[in-house]
């Protein structure tokens, strides 16, 4: 209940200020844009295989437009999500509250998974607003399910791993912009970590984002690539508890 209650308190307190509105209000314009074109640029590849049956018959709505998408979706969020994660404890301490915080009834660890999901409802919200673009497209066609919900599911895994990894750097500084360049540099570091491997066996491709991302973008749902996801997320958030619990004994 103490971890409901935070998380409320943290997803109000976000919409309480400019920059989680602003941070909306960016997210729906950028997505939009690249909706809006990619749209386009379906129509007219649609149109140029008009005449050709064969052409025709590879061009869907699932890797011409939806998938695209989804990984163009992957770059925003890889930028917005310092941002969200940056005041969670910063803030914190630079208001002097994080000693109130500690003295109330609540355990170390409903402190941070309430801040935690309070974080992830907030992206939550932001994946839910562009939930509208592919349900647009069922006036004219039927998308695949299995792609909108592995797009939506990755989104989501990705969001909760990268979160919970700038929440730990939240809780190293004061300075909310120190978390946020921690938090930016280590998740592109994690984007771009496979571009140099040799083989997908290599280490690596299997530290990476993105191999355990793509296929769940294609619709292809592997245990492996969950279970990557969700060990990242506990790994950071025990080392999160871990950090702020060392606060108690100083």
């Amino acid at each position: 209940m103490n971890v409901l209650h935070i998380a409320w308190r943290e997803l109000r307190a976000i919409f309480h200020t400019p920059v989680g509105w602003l941070v909306l209000a960016g997210w729906l314009f950028v997505t939009g844009v690249f909706w809006v074109f990619m749209v386009q640029s379906y129509v007219l590849q649609s149109q140029d295989v008009v005449f050709n049956p064969y052409a025709a018959s590879q061009l869907n709505v699932e890797d011409y437009l939806m998938e695209p998408f989804f990984g163009n979706c992957t770059i925003v969020l890889l930028m917005l999500l310092p941002g969200v994660s940056m005041r969670l404890f910063a803030e914190e301490y630079r208001q002097h509250t994080f000693e109130l915080l500690l003295s109330s009834p609540v355990s170390t660890a409903e402190i941070v998974l309430g801040k935690y999901f309070g974080a992830l409802g907030y992206v939550g919200v932001l994946l839910l607003a562009t939930a509208h673009y592919p349900l647009a497209l069922m006036q004219w066609t039927t998308p695949e399910p299995g792609v909108l919900l592995g797009g939506y599911l990755g989104l989501g895994l990705m969001s909760a791993a990268l979160l919970a990894m700038g929440m730990l750097f939240s809780s190293l500084t004061s300075n909310q912009i120190v978390a946020m360049v921690l938090a930016f540099a280590s998740s592109l570091t994690l984007f771009v970590l496979d571009w140099g491997a040799s083989t997908p066996d290599a280490w690596s491709a299997k530290v990476a984002l993105m191999p355990h991302l793509t296929e769940m973008l294609q619709g292809a749902l592997k245990v492996s690539d969950i279970a990557y996801f969700l060990c990242f997320a506990a790994f950071f958030l025990f080392a999160t508890h871990q950090r702020l619990e060392s606060h108690r004994w100083t």
